[in-house]
């Protein structure tokens, strides 16, 4: 199957058009993804980016057939000023410092968030024709185009999409602060699996989920617009067969080491932007001079800036300000034998970088907030010889793989300062030690491993998402149904009610049942041989106000309560009142601690609703409410039961499963509909000839699935032929 690769540039540079002449793009998601398919021999994939200012809608018409065949790739056009707004405006003036949690540097233009939704929608343009032309596997990257996922499912529902994202997510507090905060989350939504760097970013974004659209998730699948949507975690890995190979860049290494005498070496190499912490690494330096006079003379810093957004004054002012501060420290510190600070600003080749790697005693690598930052990685790769010392950030993405580098704050220039000497100073056995083991952890998860990961895993979601298609109870089946309800001898109809007959809804005492519901199981209960039992977790009041009326059986508070359609009750267990005390002292006691959150008391439970309540305060306080609550109820009578947004205790023994067993003998027809956890226990009871359909997406014990009661109410129809 064909893999589509979306992202805001090509990995070619097009130098240009008549002859066409291009050279591989620089940064990190190029290089990666290009190494991942050549390693992995992907020869079936097709790239989609931008195709760079210089190029106009013309050129690109007249050079498309060639730059396929040379390049396997597409040239998305986009006007000069649209794309002006869009990258340098909405992308890098509100989501990267957003994202970076340097919201008060970030922008809230709504003309700039148009020209962000227009770009994201001339690429899924340019997606769309290519999908018309066979099956695909689209990966979307990074955060230029997190509402690619769900423009292009809007058109393509069969789309097989996934998405990952490069830089950092928020937690809430601050992703929440984005006007269009829905908007880019539906966005990503529209993917079958979403990835993420670092488990900390997926928690974040699956928090975000909740407390923005109030969608929560079970073990990192979440559920929108009737679809499963996996999130997970996937650490970007390197080449490190390329960065650890003995080669040329010895040899340049060596010159470099000889060209500064016997002096210690501290590199330092990033792309000009205020996320990477650069201007601290030289107060670092400068106070580390300062303390340490002995030093004096025998180390020297080799920053290496690489061009960033030239065209951006802020970015400007900081290169500025940058530059001052090596000339202050060279000024303070330096003399005609010693320059302290060796400044470049310049892009550097990858053999240029390994040579600088390899020369260094002591890499720098401190931003402030980064998405993963593969310098880490390629520095200790590089490493064959052993040597070396990382010290890192411990908000970049990759410290969470490098326990073993010197973590630091990088906020603290005392602890950085600290740390450079600790480096400087470590011992031969000991930097090896470190290296060796943060070698073998990334030999293991290199490029090759997390890009197969990540397909695979997209694989996998696709599958099971077409599986629970492939249960889906359609016309045709539910047309089949229909003729074995009308041909059997003996009918038994099983039917849950909150989210089965009726919508789910925020406050339980207003899903009260429509007359289409009251009128359908009056037709059905009329039929000859047919068996209906209203099967629910509901107070037996509820139940008989408004179903009291219809010759039907009605179990009440899961099988608590049984009443026959003469109107009679039966009374299967009762509960202790002292019991019950207790068990709501608890949950009042949680009540008041979580808002919108209400008890609700039964004759035989006692249920803790918190539909109602923020579901980010809910995962929490919920989870200590069980704790306690499961100690009160250990080694009694009683079960906890957690459903559908409510933690209810009841007595053990009763459930929807032991009260549908009853009615079932002789049956040859037997239909069981439900939407919540408590119907798994009828599902996984009854005879294997049942017909079971649950209700809404998740993992299930039923055969079939519908999307919502109005898919059950359909059902129902097709089982009354006078009405089909």
């Amino acid at each position: 199957m064909k893999l589509l690769i979306i992202a805001n540039r090509l990995p070619i540079n097009i130098k240009s058009v008549e002859p066409l002449t291009f050279e591989r793009s620089p940064g990190g998601l190029v290089s990666g993804l290009l190494t991942f398919l050549q390693r992995s021999n992907t020869e079936d994939y097709l790239w989609l980016g931008w195709a760079g200012s210089s190029i106009k809608k013309k050129a690109i018409d007249k050079i498309s057939s060639e730059l396929m065949d040379k390049t396997k790739s597409v040239a998305v056009y986009i006007p000069d000023k649209l794309m002006e707004r869009f990258y340098n405006g909405f992308c890098n003036k509100t989501l990267w410092p957003l994202f970076h949690g340097m919201y008060p540097l970030a922008v809230y233009d709504e003309s700039l968030w148009e020209s962000y939704v227009e770009v994201n929608k001339i690429f899924a343009q340019y997606t769309l024709k290519e999908l018309e032309k066979g099956d695909a596997l689209v990966w979307v990257h990074d955060y230029h185009l997190m509402l690619l996922p769900s423009m292009i499912r809007n058109i393509a529902p069969d789309a097989k999409i996934g998405f990952f994202l490069h830089i950092p997510f928020p937690p809430p507090e601050i992703f929440s602060y984005i006007p269009w905060r829905r908007e880019i989350l539906e966005g990503m939504l529209g993917s079958d699996l979403i990835g993420f760097h670092t488990y900390e970013y997926t928690i974040n974004f699956l928090r975000s989920l909740s407390k923005v659209l109030g969608v929560e998730h079970t073990m990192g699948e979440a559920i929108f617009a009737n679809r499963l949507v996996k999130v997970d975690t996937f650490p970007m890995g390197i080449d490190f067969q390329l960065f650890n190979e003995k080669g040329k860049s010895d040899q340049e290494a060596l010159k470099i080491r000889e060209a500064l005498g016997d002096k210690r070496i501290i590199f330092s190499v990033d792309r000009l932007d205020y996320t990477k912490g650069i201007y601290n690494r030289l107060l670092a330096f400068e106070e580390f001079l300062e303390k340490r006079e002995e030093w004096r003379g025998k180390v020297v810093m080799i920053l290496n800036m690489v061009p960033s957004r030239e065209g951006v004054e802020h970015y400007q002012r900081m290169k500025r300000q940058i530059e001052e501060k090596i000339s202050e420290i060279n000024g303070k510190f330096g003399s005609v034998e010693w320059v302290p600070i060796l400044y470049h600003y310049r892009s550097l080749s990858t053999e240029d970088l390994i040579a600088y790697y390899r020369a260094s005693d002591v890499i720098l690598v401190t931003p402030i907030k980064d998405g993963m930052n593969l310098v880490a990685k390629e520095f200790i790769a590089s490493r064959h010889d052993l040597r070396g010392v990382i010290i890192l950030s411990e908000f970049a993405g990759s410290s969470k793989e490098l326990g073993e580098a010197i973590l630091v704050n990088p906020n603290s220039i005392r602890d950085l300062a600290l740390a450079i000497e600790k480096a400087l100073e470590l011992p031969e056995d000991e930097q090896a030690r470190r290296l060796v083991i943060m070698q073998d952890r990334l030999k293991r998860y290199n490029i090759t491993k997390w890009g197969t990961d990540f397909i695979e895993a997209l694989k996998n979601s696709v599958k099971r998402r077409e599986e629970l298609k492939t249960r889906e109870l359609n016309p045709r089946l539910m047309k089949k149904i229909g003729d074995m309800f009308r041909n059997s001898n003996r009918r038994l109809l099983l039917l849950d009610y909150d989210g089965t007959l009726v919508p789910l809804s925020k406050n339980p005492d207003k899903a009260v049942p429509t007359e289409e519901v009251k009128k359908l199981l009056m037709r059905l209960a009329s039929h000859d041989n047919t068996t209906i039992v209203l099967i629910s977790g509901r107070k037996r009041e509820n139940l008989e106000t408004w179903f009291g009326h219809l010759p039907i059986y009605i179990v009440a508070e899961h099988g608590c309560f049984l009443r026959k359609p003469d109107g009679e009750w039966e009374i299967k267990y009762q509960i202790s009142s002292d019991f019950k005390e207790k068990v709501k002292n608890i949950m009042e006691i949680y009540a008041d601690r979580l808002p919108q959150s209400i008890i609700e008391e039964k004759e035989c439970a006692v249920a803790f609703h918190y539909r109602k309540a923020d579901q980010e305060m809910a995962s929490a306080r919920v989870a200590e409410l069980v704790e306690e609550l499961r100690d009160l109820l250990s080694g009694t009578e009683l079960n906890l039961l957690m459903g559908n947004k409510v933690v209810e205790v009841r007595p053990a023994g009763i459930n929807k499963g032991s009260a549908a067993l009853g009615f079932c003998s002789e049956c040859d027809f037997i239909l069981a509909v439900g939407d919540d956890i408590t119907d798994e226990d009828m599902f996984r009871v009854l005879p294997q000839r049942s017909i079971t359909v649950k209700v809404g997406l998740s993992y299930s014990f039923a055969r079939y699935r519908v999307e919502s009661y109005v898919k059950v109410l359909e059902l129902l129809k097709y089982l009354l032929e006078d009405e089909v």
